[in-house]
């Protein structure tokens, strides 16, 4: 089973069913639905939901429905604005200091973006995740990518790299790209060490974008608007979410955090019921690590 404290195993039937219940209770929770009504949605007997649910997420169903109403993203838009320009003070054994400590990122320069990769080695892996498989792309120089994917997406994993990086080399390498996923999915083998750098390929306007959605703390919610702000762009909040959409590295590039100022979740590049998954997953964590 899925267990972020003890070492993880991840299983793509597992993330489907918590995915399928998630998504039931955020369209139903105005009615509440009781553990019995969401475990026979997914197919599963009320002990076993309330069993694979519970080392999923760390906390109950009943208690993990809170985090997804639009009054909980409220509030959390409301906090995160006041964190943005601050330094970030994260536990070291936080699950979020993957992303607010030890990511950096560097930007390609125009002559490489031109190039379309001409020149670079990319070895890729597919990986099972809390949140979907995944697909990791490393070079030399950092991850250049990490998508999550649908199982239609696995058999033309190469087609989609080769979207972004026409004239690359690559190669698939599942040893190469395991102990990544290890670190950026296991938190329980987090060890002090440098920055896990990020290669990314972007116009001027997009790195500014990811680089601010690195601001925005594990747990945390943001909008467009606050994106657009806090580069100083305030009238380009639509020209921001082009930007976040485009975010070629899922998760560690936070884009699954920045929602409408409406409170509603918005769109989301690898489904919207991943978005919602990631999102109640990391708040739920905020409560397990207090």
């Amino acid at each position: 089973m899925i267990s972020m404290k003890s070492g993880s195993v991840y299983r793509s039937e597992d993330y489907n069913r918590i995915a399928g219940a998630i998504a039931f209770m955020r369209q139903h929770h105005l009615n509440q639905p009781d553990l019995a009504t969401v475990a026979q949605h997914i197919g599963l007997s009320e002990y076993h939901f309330q069993r694979l649910f519970t080392q999923w997420a760390g906390i109950s169903p009943k208690r993990f429905l809170q985090y997804l109403t639009v009054e909980y993203a409220k509030s959390k838009i409301n906090q995160t604005k006041s964190l943005l320009d601050l330094t970030l003070d994260v536990g070291l054994s936080s699950p979020g200091r993957l992303h607010d400590l030890f990511v950096n990122l560097e930007a390609m320069s125009p002559g490489e973006f031109k190039a379309g990769g001409a020149g670079l080695q990319i070895r890729y892996g597919i990986h099972e995740t809390l949140f979907g498989k995944s697909l990791i792309a490393t070079t030399a120089r950092g991850v250049c990518n990490l998508y999550f994917l649908d199982a239609t997406d696995e058999q033309i994993a190469q087609q989609i790299l080769r979207r972004s990086w026409s004239n690359a080399k690559l190669i698939q390498d599942q040893q190469a790209t395991q102990p990544l996923h290890k670190l950026i999915f296991d938190t329980a083998t987090f060890t002090d060490q440098k920055p896990l750098t990020l290669l990314v390929k972007g116009t001027n306007f997009q790195i500014q974008v990811w680089r601010a959605l690195l601001k925005v703390p594990f747990g945390g919610i943001t909008t467009y608007q606050t994106i657009a702000e806090t580069i100083n762009r305030p009238t380009a909040a639509r020209a921001v979410g082009n930007a976040v959409g485009n975010n070629p590295i899922a998760y560690l590039i936070p884009c699954h955090r920045v929602i409408r100022e409406s409170g509603e979740l918005g769109g989301y590049r690898w489904g919207l019921e991943r978005k919602t998954v990631i999102l109640g997953w990391e708040a739920s964590r905020q409560i397990c690590e207090t």
